[in-house]
């Protein structure tokens, strides 16, 4: 019982799901240069599983080439926009909400494919497209709240050229992480499995969004007033240890 509560604990602590820059990363960045931010920023998406499911949602059934092309176009435009602009001029929030509403537009994009807006509310969606578009803001939104951790320097022109050298990594490491899927969902439609679990799939990638939402807003919860959970930071770490001295004691 105590190594599945211990389980539990490690995967709902902010800090792994929590997509941040490592204290190993700002202290790389401090004498790294423009090279150092782009393949931090390769790295950062590549490692984004709530940039990654989004992006694997608005690519399922897409089978054209124009139409993978215009929706990842309109979706790296949004977050380009947020990601450059926002880390600039030093806008920000708190990263745990902005990543809880990315987590959002996984399920959103789920939802979507199996057209449960449709059969469930009888609602039409708006268009996908501005949909795309719109996520694409708050996902660059979420990566500059990011980025903002680093020491970006109070040169304007530095600043600007680390911005955006982090942001063609973000876009190397999207095409990377794109390359793989397209590669994944070509192979995976040519086989009779396809149609019978695209809809589990889909269902999966709404599980996974509510999954990472509930993740982040413990986060947020978490570090805004830890005194107001019941395992607070003593009682997380009691178990930890608690459970090593066991699992010593077994051996």
């Amino acid at each position: 019982m105590k190594l599945l509560l211990s389980a539990f604990l490690m995967l709902a602590s902010p800090n792994i799901w929590a997509h941040g820059i490592s204290a190993a990363d700002k202290q790389a960045m401090l004498e790294g240069g423009y090279l150092k931010y782009m393949w931090l920023g390769t790295t950062h998406m590549l490692t984004g599983y709530d940039h990654l499911l989004f992006i694997f949602g608005v690519i399922f059934f897409l089978s054209t080439f124009k139409d993978i092309v215009k929706f990842i176009s309109v979706f790296t435009f949004g977050h380009c926009i947020t990601l450059v602009f926002a880390t600039f001029y030093k806008i920000t929030a708190n990263y745990y909400l902005i990543d809880a509403v990315i987590a959002m537009s996984v399920m959103y994009k789920g939802f979507e494919n199996i057209d449960g807006f449709k059969k469930y509310f009888h609602w039409q969606p708006p268009s996908l497209l501005k949909m795309v578009f719109a996520f694409g803001l708050i996902h660059g939104f979420g990566l500059s709240t990011r980025l903002q951790q680093l020491p970006l320097g109070d040169d304007k022109q530095s600043m600007l050229f680390r911005i955006l050298s982090f942001n063609v990594g973000v876009e190397l490491g999207q095409i990377i992480a794109l390359t793989v899927m397209l590669i994944f969902l070509k192979g995976w439609r040519k086989t009779s499995s396809f149609q019978k679990f695209a809809y589990a799939a889909n269902i999966a990638l709404i599980a996974g969004g509510i999954y990472l939402f509930n993740m982040q807003m413990h986060g947020y919860w978490h570090s805004s007033d830890p005194a107001a959970f019941p395992l607070n930071q003593d009682d997380h770490t009691h178990i930890h240890t608690d459970w090593k001295a066991e699992e010593m004691n077994t051996h």
